[in-house]
């Protein structure tokens, strides 16, 4: 039998550029790794949890001696700033007992109080992604509450969990002791889906002073939890 050379080659298929998140568990955000799509535009998850783990190198006394003695160890709170689509500014944390709602506005819930370190799950925001376009921007943020303002004692890290894609992993370091609250990091709405940014920066003071640093131009006033 001839060759009949006038027929076509059957076409090779192309490999096509891999996705760098397939197969990928959990990615984590470096001073050289900054930033990561979490949602595509139009895109719809479920609730992503945000935790907040760290250890207490004292663990907490409680009763007379606690009261006596000034307390031990470090009390260190989850938190964020949120701006909605509308322009609606708030904050979630235990303090003030701004726990939020996860099915209305804002969206965001916080879970508990963890105030030894002792809890395994740590504390978790939950932010509801059925609509990520219903937030401008949310900044996730860590607070030692009480205790000796010592980041690098308490090891922490705060570990995203949406419902599609990769773990994102933001551990607190690059410390610096004395400064209150730590900035962890950035949701941001791009236009083109919600983009999360670390961040990693200390402030002295309070959640005022971080208002002050990310220009959230809320006003304050004092809580207790």
């Amino acid at each position: 039998m001839g060759i009949d050379y006038n027929k076509r080659p059957t076409p090779v298929a192309q490999p096509t550029p891999a996705d760098p998140t397939v197969g990928v568990h959990k990615l984590t955000l470096t001073k050289t790794e900054r930033s990561v799509n979490l949602t595509k535009a139009g895109e719809r998850q479920g609730v992503m949890r945000v935790n907040l783990n760290w250890s207490n190198p004292q663990p907490a006394k409680t009763g007379f001696f606690a009261k006596l003695l000034g307390g031990g160890g470090i009390d260190l709170d989850l938190g964020c700033l949120y701006e909605l689509a509308d322009g609606t500014k708030g904050v979630v944390q235990a303090l003030g007992n701004s726990y939020g709602e996860l099915h209305t506005p804002p969206f965001i819930a916080l879970d508990r109080d963890d105030r030894t370190g002792a809890v395994a799950g740590g504390e978790n925001l939950h932010i509801n992604l059925a609509d990520p376009a219903a937030f401008r921007r949310i900044l996730v943020f860590a607070m030692i509450y009480r205790g000796a303002a010592n980041w690098a004692a308490v090891d922490g890290v705060v570990t995203m969990f949406p419902t599609s894609g990769p773990q994102i992993e933001v551990p607190l370091d690059s410390a610096v002791d004395g400064a209150q609250i730590c900035a962890v990091a950035m949701l941001t709405d791009t236009g083109s889906g919600l983009t999360v940014a670390r961040e990693v920066e200390y402030i002295s003071g309070s959640q005022a002073d971080l208002d002050r640093a990310y220009q959230w131009g809320m006003r304050w006033a004092a809580g207790r939890k």
